[in-house]
């Protein structure tokens, strides 16, 4: 099959390697996908640059998580009638080498997911890592209907699900954003008001579009640059749900302050979700995509040749959308 791989760490142009491997056998449990699309997450490009140490121990790596396909072969202990099943995969590149950037992926039948007829490949390839994460984020501590809800980096791939699932779970959302266009996009996903984040008066804002009230929940992109607004915005007991802290990556934490607040910080990653939420998450996907109650952005598209300028492109963090590779 063609597939992308790296045999060792470094940057995408310099180990990302495309050619002809061979095409896996489905073990018991499994089903083989023939993929039609894969998508290059930030978690992707940071294992290709070598977060993982002992990721390569094994071997080369096929990279990416999500993507989406039909299932071609099953394995023992796997209905015959999902042959020919449409599905959107995730975890593929966990706990495992190979992943989605290829013509072929075996994996764990409960990781390949139904995909509604009408629902188009490149977005299957959308949900596994952003719609997952944020459905984790938006429900963790429970039900949100009457809640506010602040959700940072609300026109990204994470935060613009996020806004979504809160808005439709009845939770006033306020999200954030740094120019018009995005802050568009967060009023059609279900925002009622959008502040810019970069403002030297964010908490103020925060404040503002709330009535001058406290907040309940944080959705935060940015935990370790944005954990001064949270302290200053959110109601005692609330809580903050994060998913990223690059710009500061190891944020010192003021007990007291978050301890007088009865704050709770929710650290949130897919692979770590518990399989109950993992079935939620699914199980909720499946339901939207079927209503059609979810809007996707898909900001790039690349051949599966051109998987390093993916790569640099998520890189970059520009990208207010997926980057989906395109597998003929």
């Amino acid at each position: 099959m063609r597939a992308a791989w790296y045999e060792k760490f470094g940057a995408a142009r310099e180990v990302l390697r495309v050619g002809e491997i061979d095409t896996p056998s489905v073990a018991a449990g499994e089903v083989l996908v023939r993929l039609r699309t894969s998508a290059v997450n930030p978690s992707d490009t940071k294992k290709r640059a070598g977060s993982f140490p002992n990721l390569l121990d094994d071997g080369y790596v096929i990279p990416n998580s999500d993507g989406a396909g039909i299932i071609e072969a099953v394995g023992d202990g796997v209905a015959a009638d999902r042959i020919g099943e449409r599905v959107w995969v995730y975890q593929a590149q966990f706990a495992r080498r190979f992943g989605t950037a290829a013509e072929y992926v075996a994996l764990d039948a409960r990781r390949a997911v139904p995909l509604p007829e009408h629902v188009d490949y490149e977005v299957g390839a959308c949900l596994g890592i952003p719609a997952m994460t944020a459905h984790r984020c938006a429900f963790i501590d429970g039900d949100v209907a009457g809640q506010t809800i602040v959700v940072t980096g609300a026109a990204g791939r994470v935060g613009y699900y996020a806004v979504q699932w809160a808005s439709q779970a009845g939770a006033r959302v306020i999200a954030t954003a740094s120019n018009a266009a995005d802050a568009d996009a967060c009023r059609l996903a279900g925002a009622a008001a959008v502040v810019d984040h970069r403002s030297a008066t964010f908490a103020a804002d925060i404040l503002a579009a709330n009535h001058g009230a406290r907040v309940d929940r944080a959705i935060d992109l940015e935990f370790g640059a944005n954990l001064a607004t949270w302290i200053a915005v959110l109601r005692t007991s609330g809580t903050v749900a994060t998913y990223g802290s690059t710009a500061v990556p190891a944020p010192i934490l003021p007990f007291f302050q978050l301890m007088y607040l009865d704050m709770t910080i929710r650290f949130v990653i897919v692979y770590a979700m518990p399989e109950a939420a993992k079935q939620q998450a699914t199980d909720d996907i499946t339901a939207a995509l079927v209503a059609g109650r979810l809007t996707h952005r898909v900001a790039a598209r690349y051949p599966l040749a051109d998987i390093a300028t993916a790569n640099e492109a998520i890189e970059k963090g520009t990208m207010r959308g997926a980057v989906i590779l395109t597998i003929d």
